[in-house]
């Protein structure tokens, strides 16, 4: 049985395009999924992005999240796909321990070090919802948009045929370092 259930679709317009978007339920968390286009039989273009309030929502320059999520809405918005958004905030930890992560960064800490210090792996995040969601939306082959090598695992584990479109962003002064640490730490790719 599904840990994942739909419990509601309607349409989105946004600056991006005119949308579907559905609401799914795992639990106590609620993922989204954003699409455009017909799927039928075809390799599919999807970015899974997990919450990130302070970089999607107050655009913070910490991070690259809200640029990768950006550039994603433009491209699906052009050229259709889906966007899951993954309710796991901070790699997984939520958000207070993200900020008191963001403390221990200030304090010279990696991002990886800082989620050690407070007791998480460096990422917790889990992309088996991922995988249900695209299988409820009956998309089982995809180009997936990102840099994560674990993201790619997740799907080809969970029988979803994957390849991968990188998703660039330039750095800024105040993320380089979170960046390369992504790539040195996490195995992230260019």
């Amino acid at each position: 049985m599904s840990e994942i259930e739909l419990v509601s679709e309607s349409k989105l317009p946004t600056k991006y395009g005119k949308f579907s978007i559905y609401a799914f339920k795992e639990h106590n968390k609620e993922h989204i999924a954003i699409a455009k286009g017909e799927f039928k039989n075809k390799k599919v273009t999807v970015r899974i992005h997990s919450k990130c309030l302070t970089g999607d929502t107050f655009r913070s320059l910490r991070c690259d999240c809200g640029e990768q999520l950006e550039k994603s809405l433009i491209f699906i918005g052009k050229h259709g796909g889906v966007l899951v958004y993954l309710d796991q905030e901070g790699r997984g930890i939520g958000l207070s321990n993200k900020i008191k992560a963001y403390a221990l960064q200030d304090k010279g800490m990696d991002t990886i070090e800082a989620n050690e210090c407070l007791g998480f792996d460096g990422d917790v995040r889990d992309y088996g919802a991922a995988v249900e969601i695209l299988s409820a939306l009956k998309i089982s082959s995809i180009v997936l948009m990102t840099n994560n090598p674990k993201k790619m695992d997740a799907m080809s584990r969970g029988g979803i045929s994957v390849e991968r479109m990188p998703l660039k962003v330039k750095p800024n002064e105040f993320n380089e370092g979170y960046i390369e640490t992504k790539r040195l730490k996490s195995g992230h790719l260019a």
